[in-house]
């Protein structure tokens, strides 16, 4: 089990004194000890994807999920060959390291925030602070996570949360280099959310109205009216146009979800993760929506995370992810939550050793959100048990009907 020691912090939240939510640590998984050929495996592979490949790639559009797919594939069951069958694929489409127009130092890290072209350079910044802190590598990401005024924590759901995603994987399988990948993209992808968790008034705006339900938050998103019509077909270019246009709307609805009993309304989140993706599927299609099914992956991060960062940041943590949980919704047309598609499923006797063998050996198991979506209902399952099933027949659901992403 991992333990961190975390120094005094600015008290950014009213929760300075006690822990937010209370929740166990899942197993940390200690690759650089690990003596069975599977963490072998995956320890290589993860020091050779950091060395050869980018964490962005497609004219720096897109992100490096080699660490997200082989880290996921391993904790469900995923052999040698399984790992290496996975990175074959994967990085194929990655592109090689390329360096940067120039250094970044610890006078002026900051303003090279959100230039993706900086991102060798902010890569090889991170890594001289690991050997500054004696390759402490969970000191380097405390310092720069959870330090000054607008903590670079507060950028992580940027880019559909790749940057926490990222960041969860490194602990859970404790991971240096994946770590400092993780603070990479928090810094090449520092965009247009982090100014809602360091400004405070956007957190003091009133709401039209409060719930406690994110669920029935969700539903009164769909039946705004004050939202019909502002897009006509859903896409990545929609998040820009919530941000950008619609912010007021969307700061309303933010704030309506109050959070009195934290453990148990974020179990309710997590329920409504995995509805967003098994409960709803692409517009105009019978696709599951790609941009979706980050809701659940990132929740799977925050879930990760929790235990494992100073508590006063924990708030923030799921703030973060509840903002980008609703941008995503409403720019993918805001579909229909039905929960009796995940209720009402028969599982035919399938249980997690047969979401196992679809992600790990399956016609998808080497498409990373399919396999981490997979994963993430598994980890709700064990976080919150599942008398009634509902995170397996989720999974189950998903595993089974997937056919390629949509949503596009």
């Amino acid at each position: 089990m991992l333990s961190l020691s975390f120094p005094s912090l600015k008290n950014l939240t009213p929760w300075r004194d006690r822990t937010f939510i209370d929740l166990p640590s899942v197993q940390i998984h200690e690759l650089e000890t690990a003596q069975e050929k599977p963490a072998r495996a995956l320890k290589h592979l993860l020091k050779l994807n950091h060395a050869e490949y980018g964490v962005l790639y497609n004219h720096l559009r897109f992100h490096n999920h080699a660490p997200h797919i082989l880290s996921s594939s391993y904790l469900q069951g995923a052999d040698a060959d399984d790992l290496n069958r996975v990175y074959e694929t994967e990085s194929k489409h990655l592109d090689p390291w390329v360096e940067s127009p120039g250094e970044i130092s610890t006078y002026d890290w900051r303003d090279y925030l959100g230039q993706r072209e900086h991102q060798r350079a902010f890569v090889d910044y991170f890594e001289d602070e690991l050997v500054r802190h004696g390759y402490d590598w969970k000191q380097v990401l405390i310092d720069y996570l959870f330090s000054g005024e607008k903590p670079l924590f507060n950028s992580l759901v940027d880019d559909l949360g790749h940057p926490l995603i990222h960041l969860a994987y490194a602990f859970e399988v404790s991971s240096r280099e994946v770590g400092m990948e993780s603070l990479a993209l928090a810094a090449t992808c520092y965009g247009d959310m982090h100014k809602y968790l360091d400004d405070a008034s956007y957190s003091e705006t009133e709401a039209s109205y409060h719930c406690t339900s994110p669920l029935e938050v969700l539903n009164k998103v769909r039946a705004d009216t004050r939202l019909n019509g502002i897009f006509s077909a859903p896409g990545d270019n929609n998040i820009d146009t919530v941000l950008h246009d619609h912010e007021a709307l969307l700061l309303d609805h933010w704030n309506a979800w109050k959070i009195e009993n934290p453990v148990e309304q974020f179990r309710e989140s997590q329920e409504l993760a995995v509805a967003l993706l098994a409960a709803t599927q692409a517009q105009a299609s019978d696709k599951y929506d790609f941009f979706v099914v980050h809701t659940l992956t990132t929740s799977h991060a925050v879930r990760i995370l929790l235990p494992l960062i100073p508590a006063r940041f924990q708030y923030p943590l799921v703030r973060q992810w509840w903002l980008l949980t609703l941008v995503v919704y409403i720019a993918q047309l805001r579909p229909e939550i039905d929960l009796d598609r995940i209720k009402g499923y028969d599982l035919k006797e399938r249980d997690w050793d047969w979401t196992a063998q679809k992600a790990v050996k399956g016609d998808y198991s080497t498409d990373a959100h399919y396999v981490k979506a997979i994963r993430a209902c598994r980890e709700a399952a064990t976080t919150w048990g599942d008398t009634d099933a509902y995170y397996l027949k989720a999974a189950v659901k998903f595993a089974e009907g997937f056919n390629g992403w949509g949503g596009f």
